[in-house]
């Protein structure tokens, strides 16, 4: 794919949605760091039902540990792998209080010392609520990458590093939430719904389909 090629899809994406978010709802880098964490395998409806019981009581590292390991459990318990999830939180909230004044640091390699933060979360939190240049790449964009051959990649790091060579400058901020929309909405995983997609004669997916 040819950098023209590119540059006319993301200025579709961005007409199509100019002011891309995520789906998550957060008030402050905390928040969006916890409904991150408690986003794998699950579903952002999910994760936002049961951060709106959690975050009125308790949406700081410290009001977290206060609320002990089985506190925490109690608000979280509908999420998959909530135990699990569990853990990584009071972990992470025990680090984020000694080694960052219960601040959510604003570097790479801070973020991903934090119990359960990996690449791709440490870059939602770097996009999304610092306002980084960064692009997360989870299944939908890893698919929406290969599919369309924006930047095509035999793993997410792959992906994510063309994506950083290729995504012309003015639309890297918020290429990550139109690629992921991209993916859940239209672009999804068994049959791509090319009848309404507004980059379907620029994509080059040799089996397009004609489902809206």
């Amino acid at each position: 794919m040819n950098a023209h090629k590119r540059q006319e899809i993301f200025a579709r994406l961005r007409e199509h949605t100019p002011e891309p978010t995520t789906e998550l709802r957060w008030t402050s880098p905390f928040e969006l760091l916890t409904a991150v964490l408690l986003s794998a395998q699950a579903t952002d409806v999910g994760v936002n039902k049961a951060c709106a019981r959690l975050f009125p009581v308790a949406n700081t590292p410290e009001a977290i540990l206060e609320l002990g390991i089985e506190g925490l459990k109690e608000y979280i318990k509908t999420i998959g792998l909530y135990n699990t999830k569990a853990e990584n939180l009071m972990k992470t909230c025990r680090m984020l209080v000694e080694r960052h004044a219960g601040e959510v640091p604003q570097t790479r390699a801070e973020l991903e010392a934090l119990p359960g933060v990996g690449r791709k979360t440490a870059n939602v939190i770097l996009n999304t609520a610092f306002g980084q240049p960064t692009i997360a790449v989870d299944t939908h964009i890893f698919r929406v990458c290969n599919r369309t051959r924006i930047a095509p990649g035999k793993n997410v790091v792959e992906v994510e590093q063309k994506l950083m060579r290729h995504v012309p400058k003015e639309f890297r901020q918020d290429a990550h939430h139109w690629l992921i929309l991209h993916g859940r909405y239209t672009c999804v995983a068994r049959k791509p719904r090319c009848g309404s997609c507004v980059i379907e004669d620029l994509c080059e997916y040799p089996d397009k389909t004609e489902v809206t």
